[in-house]
């Protein structure tokens, strides 16, 4: 009996889960015509690194990244994004994740966004995607202040929304101590 309760709890949190990841996604995509821009040689946008910084916190990392990956397919499908936005996305959702769930701290999250979509991602980009997948040689300290740019606008954006949700009473990110 013990063991069926505890099955159909996780079931409802996967459940809540993928209902949450659904919401990031479409938060990501809706906003997403609005608020990117070309910035040098990227388009950037701040929205996805607002939306990681909900999905690491309230999904973990895996959700994180998953959400970020599709919403980068849909931004590439609309035309409002490169393949740029996929290591420029997930890798900053799965360190904001990682240190989130690591740590329980939110400016933890919100610096391995920053530092996977500011540092990681340029250099993932500009050796592997840009010339395997785009046919271009792209520099990486071309790339650097245009990823750095919206992460930060992004993860400081998300922290306060993480701070808003909290103190409007609407997530507990107390850890729980049972």
């Amino acid at each position: 009996m013990h063991t069926r309760k505890n099955a159909q709890k996780a079931k409802s949190t996967d459940t809540r889960k993928a209902a949450y990841a659904v919401v990031f996604v479409a938060m990501g995509v809706a906003l997403a015509p609005y608020t990117s821009f070309p910035v040098g040689i990227a388009k950037i946008n701040p929205t996805q690194h607002f939306v990681n910084i909900l999905s690491a916190v309230l999904l973990g990392p895996w959700w994180a990244v998953t959400v970020a990956a599709i919403i980068g397919l849909i931004r590439n499908a609309m035309g409002v994004g490169t393949l740029l936005a996929f290591p420029g996305g997930m890798i900053g959702a799965f360190l904001a994740g990682y240190l989130y769930r690591r740590t329980r701290s939110l400016y933890a999250g919100a610096g391995g966004e920053i530092f996977g979509t500011g540092i990681l991602a340029p250099v993932v980009s500009a050796l592997l995607v840009a010339p395997i997948f785009m046919g271009k040689a792209i520099p990486i300290l071309a790339l650097i202040p245009s990823f750095l740019g919206s992460t930060v606008a992004g993860a400081i954006l998300g922290v306060l929304a993480v701070r808003m949700l909290e103190r409007a009473d609407l997530v507990d990110l107390t850890p729980n101590l049972q």
